[in-house]
């Protein structure tokens, strides 16, 4: 319960409409779409410039509040959950374009601008901003960069990182710093924007960034292909990238593909039902690279690796083809599931795959498993749905005990525990599977210097 001065001083700061105290705007503001954790925060504070937020985190300083940063709270790690009597500091407010300069093809921003909305402003501009991924429609772009979220993109063009050209960021001391101004080359010691991107607000609060756009892609084909076993979905991608500069290269199962078509509508790709199945998307400019694709696809069926496919034929289709895969995430929360999301090198997939399937099925026979994931970056999704006749907190346990043995086998494989979803609360305990003790102490450190009175999201990352 804050003081009725630290509410006047706040009130101060961002405007009396712009405190929220209401128990239905805590509970909203307070949760990310993990489900494990109940909403608790004292406050809700909407500032709407970078100064505001400086306010806000120096006062917090003063008189010892903690901070949990809020975007779109459309994470899966419990990175955006105010569970201990936090202030929220939500971006939503600071979501206005800045600056644009079509020479430098780079977009200044508010942290809270949508996602969608950012890759609607660079299609005006006849420009493209390619990171893409099924929340874009509420995710905003400091979560997305705080997160360095990742996607269906990414094995043509890289994760967030790759396009963050500046950050205008207040530290946990409530120092504003502006990092890199959108240089190309800037080669001047430590590059402070990195530490940021990826950070999950536990260093400072993402107030502005400087986004690189980069030409449309040329017009593009979707390949859907059936495939009989997962080793053969490596060979495919090997196939296929060695002569294709493929877009995406996603994967899923046919338990994916039933939940999606079953509780969607979306008609099934072909009528054979295979174990798994590959979407390839890739640009066709000049009509001999549908041409090689289709040479390709014949090879594979001759190869066996591949049983049916189809290629879309209209942007429509394409369209359709795609709802299969991205819609998959949304369609699972009905079985509040238990989500994996964890990578591995390419060439291990395989191996990997199998030793998860064989350790889930002897330690949870009755658990239903449904995997998708981007194969093209090493990235698997696993998801274990919850039973009706198990409790969310029996479910929990159970699979939080399952983890700790994926996180053994991460380990040896060389993995990561997080790929893209980040760590928050929900993976700090296995964050050791996947970074030294050295590394973790480095971490700490660094987090002390930013944030010296440690306000900023406690208890994400590591305690």
């Amino acid at each position: 319960m804050l003081s009725e001065q630290i509410i006047a001083r706040l009130t101060d700061i961002v405007g009396p409409k712009r405190l929220l105290l209401e128990s239905e705007d805590l509970q909203r503001f307070g949760i990310d779409r993990t489900t494990i954790w109940q909403a608790n925060p004292c406050a809700v504070v909407l500032p709407g410039s970078v100064e505001e937020v400086q306010q806000i985190v120096l006062l917090a300083n003063e008189r010892n509040l903690a901070i949990v940063p809020s975007g779109g709270r459309t994470g899966l790690s419990g990175g955006a959950v105010a569970k201990d009597g936090e202030i929220v500091v939500a971006m939503d407010r600071m979501n206005q374009v800045l600056d644009f300069n079509p020479m430098d093809r780079c977009v200044t921003l508010g942290a809270g601008m949508i996602t969608a909305q950012l890759q609607d402003f660079a299609t005006q501009q006849g420009l493209f901003y390619p990171v893409d991924f099924a929340s874009t429609g509420s995710s905003q772009i400091g979560g997305n960069i705080a997160t360095n979220a990742g996607g269906i993109n990414v094995i043509r063009y890289g994760m967030t990182r790759e396009w963050v050209m500046g950050l205008k960021v207040v530290n946990g001391a409530g120092e504003i710093l502006d990092l890199n101004r959108g240089l190309v080359k800037n080669n001047t010691g430590y590059d402070f924007r990195h530490l940021f991107i990826g950070s999950e607000g536990t260093l400072g609060l993402i107030c502005e960034a400087t986004i690189q756009l980069t030409r449309p892609p040329a017009e593009s084909k979707v390949l859907v292909l059936g495939i009989g076993n997962f080793p053969a979905i490596l060979d495919v991608l090997r196939t296929f990238s060695a002569q294709i500069d493929l877009s995406a290269f996603e994967f899923f199962s046919q338990a994916a593909l039933d939940k999606v078509t079953e509780h969607r509508g979306h008609p099934k790709p072909f009528a054979t039902q295979t174990p798994f199945y590959a979407l390839l998307e890739f640009e066709t400019a000049t009509e001999s690279v549908a041409d090689s694709a289709m040479t390709l696809f014949e090879a594979c069926m001759e190869q066996g690796w591949v049983l049916d496919g189809v290629l879309s034929q209209s942007l429509s289709q394409a369209q359709a083809l795609w709802k299969l895969r991205e819609d998959i995430s949304e369609t699972l929360w009905h079985w509040q599931p238990y989500k994996n999301d964890i990578s591995v090198r390419v060439s291990r997939m395989a191996d990997f795959l199998r030793e998860v399937n064989e350790l889930a099925a002897s330690r949870y026979p009755d658990f239903e498993l449904v995997w998708y994931g981007h194969i093209g970056d090493g990235n698997l999704h696993l998801n274990i749905l919850r039973p009706q006749n198990l409790s969310n907190d029996d479910f929990v346990a159970k699979c939080g005990n399952v983890s700790a043995e994926i996180g053994q086998l991460l380990a040896r494989y060389e993995g990561s525990i997080s790929a893209e979803h980040g760590v928050g609360l929900l993976k700090k305990d296995y964050l050791r599977y996947s970074r030294s003790p050295q590394e973790m102490d480095l971490m700490r450190s660094v987090k002390k210097a930013f944030d010296p009175n440690a306000i900023l999201n406690p208890g994400k990352l590591f305690d």
